[in-house]
């Protein structure tokens, strides 16, 4: 097999992380960015290259780790020259964008894999195959927090920039509520403060509640505090026969609150300190090229998590609860 060659379009705090796996990997790299591109490659090995359609035609695949408001842009035009695409979250802005950039990439015949590495933490994981496996009865209720001190670029707090608590950090939990409960069909959102003149502010905080198809209840919430605050990420999934939660905070372990079989621990696996998830993802990615096969999240996931925080933005304008039908997905 010959060496997988991948062009990383930009050089922001998330580049390295997948410029880490891409070397781990082995790939041959090369880089784009209007600002540190030069440190990414002499960190990592890459080449800089000059421009976005330069970066294009060199390279197998893809990688778009850019600002969300050019997602789309940098997706279709790699698209449109046959190249596979790996797009960090969110895939667009919107989800009528994001779907038009699946449908490209369908009809040219190439991949598509939105970067929703929380399905790749392996304390996820093992709540989705616990889920599956019936460990919890009928679910009920899922309860899901992400806090951390606010990012530092300006367009983070731009929600016309595709930024805002909701487009940008929420985003992971909104998926993982549909990966775990499925499809949505309204939402009910509020933030304090208030976005005004398009400044998201901060210290900012956001609950989001989804009614899911099944009947499930999904409570989301998200804060960006100030610097400093410590990272803590925490999901609580309850069913008719017992409860899984987990709490970064609690020393990464995962709890089951349930009857379990003899064979059984009361503790699911944590996460192994040995793989990186962005590691897991992009190997994921690859191999899911090589083998003809799924990766464990596809363009409709990220369709449908765009829609999921659309939805949630619109109700905070209007006070009201969203059906997802309002941003343009089908029930």
């Amino acid at each position: 097999m010959s060496t997988l060659t991948v062009g990383l379009i930009g050089a922001g705090g998330i580049s390295r992380v997948h410029a880490d796996a891409w070397r781990a990997l082995g790939a041959h790299g090369y880089v784009t960015s209007l600002d540190g591109a030069e440190e990414i490659a002499a960190e990592y090995g890459f080449e800089v290259v000059d421009d976005v359609d330069a970066l294009i035609e060199l390279v197998d695949l893809i990688d778009i780790v850019t600002p969300s408001s050019t997602h789309a842009d940098f997706a279709l035009r790699a698209i449109a020259r046959g190249r596979d695409v790996i797009c960090e979250k969110p895939l667009a802005a919107t989800a009528k964008a994001a779907a038009e950039v699946a449908t490209a990439a369908a009809q040219a015949g190439v991949r598509l894999f939105p970067a929703h590495v929380v399905r790749y933490m392996a304390e996820y994981a093992a709540i989705k195959d616990a889920v599956a496996a019936g460990r919890i009865g009928e679910i009920a209720v899922q309860r899901f927090s992400r806090t951390g001190s606010a990012p530092q670029s300006p367009w983070f707090f731009s929600e016309r920039a595709g930024g805002g608590v909701i487009r940008d950090l929420m985003i992971h939990d909104l998926d993982q509520a549909l990966w775990f409960a499925g499809p949505v069909d309204s939402v009910y959102a509020v933030q304090n403060p208030p976005t005004v003149d398009d400044r998201v502010p901060v210290p900012v905080s956001s609950h989001v509640v989804l009614t899911h198809r099944s009947g499930v209840i999904s409570h989301v919430h998200a804060s960006w505090g100030l610097p400093g605050m410590p990272f803590r990420t925490s999901v609580e999934v309850a069913g008719s026969e017992g409860r899984l939660r987990y709490d970064s905070a609690e020393d990464r372990t995962q709890r089951t609150d349930a009857v379990l079989d003899d064979a059984a621990t009361d503790y699911l696996p944590p996460m192994s300190p040995q793989e990186s998830s962005y590691y897991a993802e992009i190997a994921d990615f690859v191999a899911a090229i090589h083998e003809r096969r799924d990766a464990r999240v596809d363009p409709a996931d990220g369709i449908h998590a765009v829609a999921v925080a659309e939805a949630a933005m619109a109700s905070i304008a209007s006070g009201t609860p969203v059906a997802l039908a309002e941003v343009g997905v089908a029930r």
